[in-house]
């Protein structure tokens, strides 16, 4: 009985991690500019991820294998969200501008 349950548990991590993951990608192909693209890519990949992970973490069970997944997990967590800020933050910097802001919009700070 208890095998059921974890293997219910597991799966519908798992399905819902990669639906996540395919919103991500979706995201990527259909949203307008890059900051938009990068938003979608970094919640929903560091989400699906670890929901993915979750379930493979039920899978293993209490083992050696359940440890490395935390490590990855927690590695993911932390390097995900900073990565994505730094690319967004140096397309910035560079001066890659939203597509959907009129150059008129923008102020004389933004402009240097």
């Amino acid at each position: 009985m208890i095998d059921i349950i974890i293997n219910s548990a597991s799966a519908i991590l798992m399905g819902a991690g990669s639906v996540f993951i395919l919103i991500g990608a979706l995201g990527l192909v259909r949203l307008p500019d890059f900051y938009t693209r990068m938003h979608a890519a970094g919640v929903t990949d560091t989400l699906g991820a670890e929901l993915l992970l979750l379930g493979m973490m039920l899978q293993a069970g209490l083992s050696l294998v359940t440890l490395k997944l935390v490590l990855i997990s927690l590695f993911i967590f932390f390097t995900s969200p900073t990565s994505t800020h730094a690319v967004a933050n140096a397309a910035r910097v560079m001066g890659l501008r939203l597509v959907s802001i009129p150059e008129d919009d923008l102020t004389s700070k933004e402009k240097n």
